[in-house]
């Protein structure tokens, strides 16, 4: 009898878990070999640099220029004593004050750099799913009045969240997609597979359509031209009028985007 040779699942999740941990960790400041000392501090607790250096493979000099840095970020303290031991600031509390600062340093930027907008005008290429990701969030967080968004059950469920707060803010949303999607004080059209094709406009002044999502090529365009957004109003209109056809709902009960203020 032959033994088949069973993959460690848990293992490779591990260490999946581990480098996201790590990435996590560098949006907040770190570099990755800060980010891994301190992954390594909230395992072990108080530490010298010798340690820290034996534990993780890093040159002792690296490992001594790491915790410095760290502790001047405010991801770790120096406790003095026969030796200098090093102990992690929880992440709640480093992670936090991070966020504070640059709320505050947002504040500030957004009253003293200059505030005129140029997206108003053109077209512009918006590549690769991080990117889309967070257009589709600060379009749908800044949405004032009404929000339609073509797209998958599965994009949907990513923005949930942010779909909510919508409704939450008493918004209009309107959602075409390929599946149901219950959600309350929300219009929802079920039409055909959508793929990874979006298509969302916001208060019928900007329009983000292409493609998104997991096996596309992640690329959307945006713009806030005039001629480009009635266009794509039109077509979702169609699209929402075809809908109601299929259905056999009477013509006189469609919802209308197509001028600003109808919907």
């Amino acid at each position: 009898m032959y033994s088949v040779p069973v993959k460690n699942y848990y293992g490779e999740e591990q260490r999946m878990d581990e480098s996201r941990e790590i990435e996590y960790l560098m949006h907040f400041g770190l570099s990755r070999q800060e980010a891994l000392i301190y992954r390594k501090l909230l395992e072990g607790g108080k530490k010298t640099g010798y340690e820290i250096a034996r534990d993780t493979g890093i040159s002792r000099s690296n490992a001594y220029a790491s915790l410095a840095a760290m502790v001047e970020k405010g991801a770790a303290y120096l406790v003095e004593g026969d030796a200098k031991r090093y102990i992690p600031i929880v992440p709640q509390e480093f992670c936090g004050n991070r966020i504070r600062r640059l709320e505050k340093e947002l504040e500030w930027l957004q009253q003293n750099l200059p505030s005129e907008s140029v997206e108003e005008d053109g077209y512009i290429t918006v590549e690769g799913k991080k990117n889309i990701a967070d257009k589709i969030h600060h379009l749908l967080t800044g949405a004032e009045e009404r929000v339609y968004f073509s797209c998958s059950k599965g994009c949907l469920e990513e923005f949930k969240e942010e779909l909510l707060q919508l409704v939450r803010r008493g918004k209009k949303v309107v959602l075409i997609t390929d599946e149901s999607f219950p959600m309350k004080e929300v219009i929802v059209y079920v039409t055909r597979k959508k793929e990874q094709q979006i298509g969302l406009i916001v208060d019928s002044r900007y329009v983000l359509s292409g493609e998104y999502g997991m096996g596309s090529m992640n690329t959307c365009v945006y713009s806030g031209q005039r001629n480009f957004v009635t266009v794509f109003k039109n077509a979702l209109a169609n699209e929402i009028e075809l809908i109601k056809i299929r259905k056999g709902e009477k013509k006189d009960e469609q919802e209308t985007i197509c001028y600003k203020g109808t919907g």
